[in-house]
């Protein structure tokens, strides 16, 4: 369930860059929940991160890393919410579906 709410986050604006506090917040989840999902995500190629540029000196903060889904990831997030809400969703997904190129069997 934490990965579908972080997806749905995502999935809200995907071409929207959030970090990672900002993910958490939206999804409503612990802070060291959804590293490891992002993590995931961006092994499967689903989303992609960079770090900001800012000095922490300067903006009194930590550096962010920034995440944002990539065009297969949104693609592939949509398939992956649907299935979960069908009846059969509750199997696992297909490992096919987490390779990029794979989407709908046409590889």
């Amino acid at each position: 369930m934490p990965t579908q709410l972080v997806l749905r986050v995502l999935l809200e604006d995907p071409a929207r860059e959030r970090y990672g506090l900002e993910i958490c917040s939206a999804a409503d989840l612990p802070s060291g929940t959804i590293h490891p999902i992002l993590a995931r995500l961006e092994g499967y190629g689903w989303v992609e991160s960079w770090w900001e540029e800012a000095d922490p000196r300067q903006e009194g903060r930590p550096r962010r890393r920034y995440y944002r889904l990539t065009a297969d990831g949104a693609e592939r997030s949509r398939i992956a919410l649907a299935a979960a809400r069908s009846p059969v969703g509750r199997m696992a997904l297909p490992s096919s579906l987490l390779r990029p190129g794979q989407v709908g069997g046409h590889g």
